[in-house]
């Protein structure tokens, strides 16, 4: 494929029911021209993200079918898991892969958020690249509170409503937060202990927003069904801070503790250059956890 091509990467509040995930990742194949790369589901922390990839029109095609399944099938009232959440289809970013800029891609977001709240009546916040007031950069400011928190305070607060809809969300899929972004690594890191305060002094310590380490994101959790804690890391930049660094930074804070770490895990797909320059601490990636391979397996891309 050599035209333009966007990665779009949604994050579902559904990671439990295989029926409704599959159903999801139905209606993003049912675009032509789009691929599915990836598909990740987590029980504790019962979210979903997708990998998918094709043109721009058809990537914010495939992401709007996406988004009205997790409507019509996720109810927010009845849903519990670790990680924060404000919408059934949460987080939904679009990625520039080849031939398209950021700035594109935050055009393609504005539109996309547009036709989600005037067809689905689901309120959509903009962030990252597409965000129209700075304090909507960071998708933490937009989530803080979570749904129920939202719930109330979009009635209330002007500074809460959305950049799409009115002063109330849905009354079962909340709200949307759509916007563009660069590559993006989702990385756990699950350590040998249950002790949830531990994974939570040590995501203040490495996080960005703490003075830690930068373009790093993470967060604190117990995943009950493993009965041990969680360093949860978003990388926003590579180039930045590689990945090798973030988990040797949590691996000394760890060690401080008495504890150690017994599995790290990706969430979705990697860009072949932040593997490269990811250094040497023993990571285990598939071939098929790289973006390009699946990109030039499933749209035949080939960046040369």
């Amino acid at each position: 494929m050599g035209g333009p091509i966007v990665e779009c990467v949604p994050n579902f509040s559904e990671g439990r029911d295989v029926t409704v995930v599959a159903r999801i990742a139905e209606a993003i194949a049912s675009v032509p021209g789009i691929a599915v790369l990836d598909q990740t589901s987590d029980w504790d922390h019962n979210r979903s993200v997708m990998t998918f990839a094709g043109e721009p029109d058809a990537a914010a095609e495939g992401a709007f079918r996406a988004i009205q399944r997790a409507v019509e099938l996720i109810d927010l009232r009845r849903h519990g898991g670790v990680h924060p959440r404000i919408g059934a289809a949460d987080v939904v970013p679009l990625v520039p892969v080849a031939g398209v800029t950021l700035e594109f891609c935050a055009q393609l977001a504005a539109r996309l958020g547009e036709r989600v709240w005037r067809e689905l009546h689901v309120p959509v916040y903009l962030y990252e690249a597409a965000a129209r007031r700075p304090e909507r950069v960071n998708l933490a400011n937009i989530r803080r509170g979570g749904f129920r928190k939202l719930r109330e305070e979009v009635r209330e607060n002007p500074e809460r409503l959305p950049d799409f809809g009115e002063a109330a969300l849905h009354a079962t899929a909340g709200a949307c937060v759509i916007g563009a972004r660069r590559f993006l690594i989702a990385f756990n890191i699950n350590l040998s202990t249950g002790d949830v305060e531990i994974a939570r002094r040590i995501a203040r310590k490495i996080r960005a927003s703490s003075g830690g380490l930068a373009a790093v994101k993470a967060l604190g959790l117990f995943l009950e069904s493993h009965g041990h804690a969680q360093v949860s890391t978003n990388l926003t930049d590579f180039a930045v801070t590689p990945l090798c660094a973030v988990v040797e930074a949590v691996r000394e804070e760890a060690r401080r503790s008495g504890v150690g770490i017994s599995s790290t895990e990706l969430v979705g797909l990697i860009p072949r250059k932040a593997l490269e320059t990811a250094g040497d601490c023993g990571l285990s990636i598939r071939p098929e956890q790289i973006l390009e391979n699946r990109l030039r397996q499933c749209l035949r891309y080939d960046k040369s």
